[in-house]
């Protein structure tokens, strides 16, 4: 079966495309809202450490809060969780937008920021819904892999959206149309009752978080933070090695190689069935993720980076569905969307630290400093991995 045919027959139900739409809409609203709080608060005060310190209380907000909204979420339901949750982070965004319209005080934009935070991981969400509808099936890598290639399109579609908007209309803009995705995506999900999955009760006893129950939540989740640390670094470099060649306008070839690379290679890793166990997966996913940070030595072109960045974005979607699946085939039905949270925050995380290490090597020594982030990132991804996978056949052992 062709790679289209495969992705043809997981979405020819019409509740499956109406829950797809709906999650890649809502989705749209946190690459949107991080850039958009940035490009407002630097046309509104033409401050960078104003704009860097509100955008950063967001997502160490959003990094803390989604993984207990998603606990939530399994032991309410999404039908629930995700009204609520929805009106609190659009309250958040009305509280920034009035702090920028009206002579407030500067904390009032820090209160939204937190706010914001309690913004629903979509990702985690939509992937859930998958794994309820095809727990066992091969179809499931499929479906995660699809999944993967939507979140690298909304980081694609969704900033440069945003800024431009924020930039050719009014500067509240691109925060105001990420409010909006979010509240047209959630509420066609909370219509969307036969697709949500069912709540698992657990006799009212107390759950504690997954980082404290299960070792593999943690370990996949440092991955993932690794992982982010290597995507942050690649904007920052596209950014500065391009300016350094004299073709600042080139770095939006570099990340489109990268995003290409990850898409083309998610979209082929789901449409296939390996007969090699998952565990095995990751620890080839994290050699070859820290294999394809030594090319980045011999960079000394626009056209090299290209090439380069899309050799490691061909590495980076199938490990992050390999850890997708770790998790579905870990974690009970009552755990999963906390348990995907997790790592999407980790991963997020990671994206923030990795712009800030690299941001800062960059200023002081030039663009050729930053691939040292890479370097230790990589070492990283592949420590977790390895670890992951001792951990995970361990467990295997345990239960047989």
């Amino acid at each position: 079966m062709s790679v289209y045919t495969q992705y043809k027959t997981l979405l020819n139900s019409p509740e499956v495309r109406a829950f797809v739409w709906a999650g890649l809409v809502a989705r749209l609203a946190l690459p949107m809202m991080g850039i958009g709080i940035i490009t407002l608060l630097v046309q509104w005060r033409d401050s960078y450490a104003l704009a860097g310190a509100v955008s950063a209380t967001f997502v160490l907000a959003y990094a803390m809060l989604s993984p207990q909204t998603s606990r939530w979420v399994d032991s309410k339901g999404q039908g629930y969780v995700l009204p609520r949750i929805t009106a609190l982070c659009v309250s958040g965004g009305v509280v920034l937008v009035a702090g920028t319209w009206w002579p407030l005080h500067d904390s009032v934009l820090f209160v939204g920021a937190v706010l914001l935070g309690f913004m629903p991981s979509v990702s985690a969400l939509i992937r859930a819904r998958w794994t309820a509808r095809l727990a066992g099936q091969s179809s499931l890598q499929t479906a995660y892999s699809l999944e993967t290639v939507l979140d690298e399109l909304s980081f694609i579609v969704g900033p440069p959206l945003s800024v431009g908007l924020s930039v050719l209309l009014f500067a509240q803009a691109g925060v105001l149309l990420a409010l909006l995705m979010l509240i047209l995506g959630a509420t066609a999900l909370i219509r969307q009752q036969a697709t949500e999955p069912k709540v698992v009760v657990l006799n009212n006893i107390a759950r504690r978080s997954l980082l404290l129950s299960t070792p593999v939540v943690p370990l996949l989740t440092l991955l993932m933070v690794a992982m982010g640390v290597m995507v942050g670094t690649v904007d920052i470099l596209s950014v500065a090695f391009a300016e350094q060649q004299g073709q600042p306008a080139a770095a939006s070839v570099v990340l489109s190689a990268y995003a290409v690379g990850s898409c083309v290679a998610g979209l082929v890793f789901g449409a296939r069935s390996f007969a090699t166990p998952l565990s095995t997966q990751l620890a080839w996913g994290g050699i070859a993720i820290a294999a394809s940070t030594l090319p980045f030595l011999w960079v000394d072109s626009v056209l090299g980076l290209s090439a380069t960045v899309m050799v490691a974005g061909l590495c980076f979607a199938p490990t992050m569905i390999v850890a997708m699946s770790l998790v579905e085939r870990s974690l009970t039905a009552s755990q999963i969307t906390e348990g995907m949270t997790w790592l999407l925050a980790g991963l997020n995380s990671g994206v923030a630290l990795g712009a800030s290490w690299s941001g800062r090597l960059v200023d002081e020594a030039g663009a050729s400093a930053g691939i040292a982030v890479l370097w230790w990132a990589g070492a990283a991804v592949l420590i977790m991995a390895v670890t992951g996978t001792v951990q995970l056949r361990k467990q295997s052992s345990v239960a047989c």
